[in-house]
């Protein structure tokens, strides 16, 4: 059943950005902040918690999921921290998930060697 609801909350996220990017002028670009900045929102206000415990990786995949991990960190961050936690905690909390990306990144451009469009 986990799995389901991962797949369900997951999909409907998708759904959602591919309705904005068919109907609206927004460019993907816009949409992708969009969805970090609407994680934080929700994530500042306690709100994409729950949804968190329901759908587990369906929530925290997204970009969204990445916005609420920021914003957690930064709460975390600002109750040991204090003032300075708020420029310190986002980071500490995504680290690992921006390392891995960059990581994979390069992993991927020397295996297909990348080329200019020009």
């Amino acid at each position: 059943m986990d799995y389901i609801r991962a797949f369900v909350v997951g999909g409907i996220l998708c759904v959602i950005g591919q309705i904005l990017i068919d109907k609206t002028k927004l460019t993907p670009a816009r949409i992708l902040v969009s969805y970090v900045v609407v994680g934080v929102l929700l994530g500042a206000v306690g709100l994409y918690e729950p949804l968190v415990e329901f759908a587990g990786a369906g929530a925290t995949v997204p970009l969204t999921g990445f916005g609420y991990t920021l914003a957690k960190g930064v709460k975390t961050a600002v109750q040991q921290d204090g003032f300075i936690g708020i420029f310190t905690g986002g980071l500490k909390s995504t680290a690992g998930g921006i390392a891995m990306a960059v990581f994979a990144a390069i992993i991927v451009s020397l295996i297909f060697k990348p080329k200019d469009k020009s």
